[in-house]
């Protein structure tokens, strides 16, 4: 059942070109706004730009992004964030100079405009469901791998995010290291926070989402069941080589 415009995050007729190459095409989406989603795809389909797109990290060429009924196409990510949709990146970038707990804390305060009592708690809240506590007063740029994953996750969930966009968080991870992390983001989906989760790893996906969508030159070439999705015979051509198990 497609979701009510006022329930969730739209996307209609988004188009990005970055001068001649045609990135993201006609792409249409919808999301209800407790719903995990899961987007896989060949490297250069358009993965990434999309979920930049719904971030609010650039205006797309042609078409309209709305949100709870809002249109927010020309909202930027700040904008929208404040609105309750966030993104983590592939690549974690903490910053230099502060203690995980800093990190955090800096993400609460400037990503939701709220007092500095308020901030504190969302900092706390933040590091106690992503694991991090216990590190809370290291230096951000000595951890791990995993760790500036979790702490990337942390200055996302500070914000007190309704929709969580999530951009190969498991990439470079051990598979150890990635059922870890899957059960973090379990407890946020059962608590209700929306999830649009980019991964190349789809044995972590599939423990995850509700719904699977497969993304080719620009395109979602395939929506809905995650199993159904990885059988599709275009999926399997354009991305898995072979039936899915």
């Amino acid at each position: 059942m497609a979701p009510n415009r006022s329930e969730g995050l739209l996307a209609e007729g988004i188009i990005k070109n970055f001068g001649a190459v045609s990135v993201l095409k006609n792409v249409n989406f919808e999301m209800r706004s407790n719903e995990a989603i899961g987007i896989v795809g060949p490297n250069g389909a358009g993965k990434t730009t999309f979920l930049s797109a719904l971030a609010g990290a650039f205006v797309p060429d042609s078409g309209v992004i709305s949100l709870y009924g809002e249109d927010v196409t020309a909202k930027d990510a700040s904008e929208r964030c404040k609105l309750g949709v966030v993104r983590t990146h592939q690549i974690p970038k903490p910053f230099g100079g502060m203690t995980v707990f800093e990190n955090v804390l800096v993400a609460a305060f400037y990503g939701v405009n709220v007092d500095q009592e308020t901030a504190y708690q969302y900092t706390l809240d933040s590091l106690s469901l992503s694991g991090m506590t216990e590190i809370a007063n290291r230096q951000a740029e000595n951890l791990g791998l995993l760790d500036r994953k979790r702490l990337e996750l942390a200055r996302a969930l500070a914000t007190q995010p309704k929709i969580l966009l999530l951009d190969e968080i498991a990439g470079g991870l051990t598979d150890a290291e990635a059922d870890e992390l899957i059960v973090t983001i379990k407890e946020l989906h059962n608590r209700n926070i929306g999830i649009i989760w980019i991964e190349h790893i789809v044995r972590v996906l599939l423990q995850v989402v509700d719904r699977l969508i497969c993304m080719n030159a620009g395109e979602i070439i395939a929506d809905g069941d995650p199993k159904t999705v990885l059988n599709n015979s275009q999926v399997v051509s354009a991305y898995l080589g072979g039936a899915a198990e």
